[in-house]
């Protein structure tokens, strides 16, 4: 193929036949080659390491020809720590998250925030203003950094999905939630992503992103605030049709009263007989002075008053509970599948779910070797994070990028930036959420800036000449290879008419068979 000679009217009306088949031809394709063996369809590698990662790579396409589909499936199931390539550790160790705690890092932003509240109206307020505001806008691109650097380059793709999978669930505001949310995922969530429901349910009730998030710093003995009560049962455990009541709430709210946040270096005075209740654990503190300690009944069960301990206690009882199963199982289905589950597979899920004692790999397997996972896969349309991070993933095969400002910026132009979403419902898992016409414009766009190599993603401080080299070399990977045999016929069409290698990425990276995985 030429340079680039095609003109831009005949490039944008193939591309535009592109988005248009984009926005609705996903739903009719299915899986080539697909063959049965017994009552589970052959799994295609490829789709596989789409839907279990962020996009396949020849990497991943290699390790995964070495283990065959199920060995690979358990290798990510109990994941080995994970090495980074060398340029992507040195990113996240120059970063200011990796080099000073959040137990430090809040108060001293607290500080300076609350020193530009009490200035008076003034040039030199402003200032302040300007300077506090950009050193919080430099942790949270920090944090959304750090969780796509690990997602585009992590070996463990399951690891980094059920990392995404759960900070939605646990979903947190960065507006409200600000600088705390700064290890929230690195600290709370990926070290038990694939490890215990109850483990993780404890772990985001003692980060302070989440008390702050909902309020839990204000829950005190007689003016209680419902909130993280009512979200826990709602959103967290039970689900809305759990079978709790307003009185559970309620009642829960008082358990979680004392359960906050202490940005100051100092412990709160308390009475002799309390003291040895006192707790603080980095930012998190319970605070026994604030707590309700009169006895409760919690799902129809009593709960002795006796503390944090009464805390946990309540986690145990929703963690174990089979609404929270069944719940937590069909979000995690749904997740991996395009569509609903089956009230059978469900069913199946949570009775490993409960039986394990909430392992989630032990919970994910079954999913995994069901029949309805196998059928779901090349199916399910790409959310705007995951077409993001997959389209790098492709474009640049393992090369380390050295500026993620580009995604973030793409994320909140899709409407999905990384902690984005206000409401603690976390963001939506069906796919008529994704596919507007303007997503679809947008998601073009992104495509014409990677296919281009002029998306900035090699736009270093330290390396300013990286980016001349960012065309990627679609059409000779080895994932091109394997996706050939899967592209319909229109898009076979126009990459036979591209006029340049960067049009034939576009036209790759736009197709209606990359919005699925």
């Amino acid at each position: 193929m030429n340079p680039i000679s095609v003109p831009q009217g005949r490039a944008m009306g193939r591309a535009l036949v592109l988005v248009a088949a984009a926005a609705g031809l996903w739903l009719l394709a299915a899986p080539a080659g697909a063959a049965e063996r017994g009552d589970r369809p052959q799994i295609d590698p490829v789709r596989l390491l789409d839907r279990l990662g962020w996009g396949a790579t020849s990497s991943d396409m290699r390790q995964i020809a070495q283990l065959g589909v199920d060995r690979y499936i358990e290798a990510q199931l109990h994941p080995k720590p994970a090495t980074l390539p060398g340029p992507v550790e040195r990113q996240l160790a120059a970063m200011t998250l990796s080099q000073r705690p959040l137990a430090e890092l809040v108060p001293e932003l607290e500080r300076q925030r609350k020193t530009v509240q009490a200035m008076t109206m003034s040039a030199d307020k402003d200032v302040a203003t300007a300077a506090y505001q950009k050193a919080a806008t430099a942790i949270y691109r920090e944090f959304a950094s750090r969780m796509l650097l690990r997602s585009l380059y992590s070996p463990n793709q399951l690891q980094e999905q059920m990392a995404w999978f759960w900070a939605n669930h646990f979903s947190v505001f960065q507006g409200k939630s600000g600088v705390m949310l700064g290890d929230y995922v690195d600290a709370a969530i990926r070290p038990r992503a694939l490890g215990r429901f109850r483990d993780l349910l404890g772990a985001t009730l003692r980060h302070p992103a989440m008390l702050r998030y909902l309020d839990n710093e204000q829950n005190v003995a007689g003016r209680i605030n419902e909130n993280y009560a009512r979200e826990l049962l709602e959103l967290h455990t039970l689900g809305v049709d759990g079978g709790y009541s307003q009185q559970d709430v309620q009642e829960l709210a008082r358990v979680l009263t004392g359960v906050g946040i202490n940005l100051t270096a100092d412990a709160p005075k308390l009475k002799p007989e309390l003291q040895s209740q006192y707790l603080r654990d980095g930012l998190f503190e319970f605070n026994p002075a604030r707590h309700d300690y009169g006895d409760k009944v919690l799902l129809g069960q009593p709960l002795r008053g006796r503390g944090l301990a009464e805390v946990d206690e309540a986690l145990d009882r929703l963690a174990r509970h089979p609404a929270t199963a069944r719940f937590v199982c069909r979000k995690m289905a749904r997740y991996f599948l395009a569509g609903d589950p089956s009230p059978a597979l469900v069913e199946q899920m949570a009775a490993t779910f409960l039986r394990s004692d909430g392992q989630v790999a032990d919970t994910l397997r079954v999913l995994f070797r069901s029949s309805e996972f196998a059928r779901s896969l090349g199916k399910q349309f790409k959310d705007p994070v995951h077409y993001v991070i997959s389209a790098v993933r492709l474009a640049y095969d393992g090369r380390p990028i050295l500026n993620t400002d580009p995604m973030i910026q793409w994320l909140i132009r899709m409407g999905q930036p990384l902690h984005g979403r206000q409401t603690p419902d976390g963001y939506p898992l069906y796919e008529s959420a994704w596919t507007s016409p303007g997503q679809m414009t947008t998601r073009f766009e992104i495509a014409s800036a990677i296919g281009n190599g002029r998306a900035g993603l090699f736009r270093g401080e330290a390396d300013q000449g990286a980016e001349a080299s960012a065309v990627p070399q679609l059409s000779d990977s080895l994932y091109f290879e394997r996706m050939r045999g899967h592209l319909g016929e229109a898009t076979r069409k126009a990459l036979e008419q591209a006029g340049s290698p960067q049009e034939w990425n576009v036209f790759l990276l736009s197709s209606p068979e990359f919005m699925d995985r």
